[in-house]
């Protein structure tokens, strides 16, 4: 790796993630400046092709989270434009943000994934679409945001009422799973290695937008405090869902654990192929566990975007 790249960081954006985005990009920002790097920060407008072309960067470090940083947009853009960039490629992105096409990739592969399907947000104010609990959450989101958890004791009315606030206001399609009582686990994956797992213990209600990325709302136990085998089976299902999906980079595979039910009761929810980089996010928090600091993770990231052969 050259020792001194020009690294544009691309960070902001549009999308419900904005506000966390540009806290990663800065903290990106920050790590390569302290080691010597060329950045140039970048909040994404429409322009931002126009951009990166003035700019010339020698690869970019994207730092968007949600649409159209993380679905496949964003990197089609960089690949026309011959621009290395971190994390993984078009059809990874493409594949991993749709939560229903991420089940169509890792279920035949042995993966366990709780049974979903698709709802029209309007037929919920007529009937639930199974028994409940359940949740709902944007087929094509992520960092939990809009996400629903419809109990017996929940405020939303049963059926869910039409001017009770929910995803089903926001979106036209959700995808409805079954609850998963149990442990909140995460698990990073950085190049082709496991990192760890962490148990998220919300302190009130669950492991929402809020909780993810406002100091004090979440305990973050690392390593969790679980079983080996439960330890290992996470770990081993989070790096073969990284390298069935195509994922380069990092990863961040989120799952719920039922320990009344054993293995049997692990399950995975979905695949970050962009996972946050905040002071609060989990994939530094691991690699600080295994004795990587934040910016020799990020230097680790840079290296697995450029081309094997070398810029040139």
């Amino acid at each position: 790796m050259p020792k001194s790249l020009h690294v544009a960081v691309l960070m902001g954006g549009w999308s419900a993630e904005r506000e966390v985005s540009l806290s990663s990009g800065k903290g990106i920002a920050e790590a390569l400046e302290s080691l010597g790097h060329q950045v140039t920060r970048v909040d994404m407008d429409r322009n931002v092709a126009q951009v990166l072309t003035a700019v010339r960067p020698d690869v970019v470090f994207n730092a968007l989270h949600g649409t159209p940083g993380e679905d496949g947009t964003v990197q089609g853009m960089l690949d026309l434009m011959q621009i290395p960039y971190t994390h993984s490629g078009v059809e990874t992105s493409v594949i991993a943000i749709d939560k229903e096409l991420t089940k169509m990739v890792l279920v035949p592969h042995g993966i366990r994934m709780p049974e979903g399907r698709i709802v029209r947000s309007e037929s919920l104010h007529a009937e639930d679409p199974m028994a409940r609990p359940y949740v709902l959450k944007p087929v094509n989101e992520g960092s939990s945001v809009g996400v629903a958890i419809v109990t017996d004791e929940s405020n939303y009315g049963n059926p869910i009422g039409r001017d009770v606030a929910g995803p089903w206001r926001e979106f036209d399609r959700l995808l409805a799973e079954p609850f998963v009582r149990g442990h909140e686990l995460t698990v990073a994956v950085l190049g082709d290695e496991a990192l760890a797992v962490t148990e998220l213990k919300p302190t009130h209600g669950f492991y929402d937008y809020d909780s993810k990325y406002t100091d004090g709302l979440t305990q973050h136990v690392c390593p969790a405090e679980i079983p080996d085998a439960i330890r290992d089976a996470a770990m081993a299902m989070a790096l073969k869902a990284h390298r069935l999906l195509g994922c380069k980079g990092t990863s961040r595979s989120d799952f719920r654990w039922d320990d009344e039910q054993g293995e049997e009761g692990l399950y995975l929810l979905e695949v970050n192929t962009q996972p946050g980089m905040t002071p609060l996010s989990l994939v530094p928090e691991q690699a600080r566990y295994r004795g990587m600091s934040y910016a020799e993770l990020v230097q680790r990231i840079v290296e697995d975007a450029l081309p094997k052969g070398g810029l040139g």
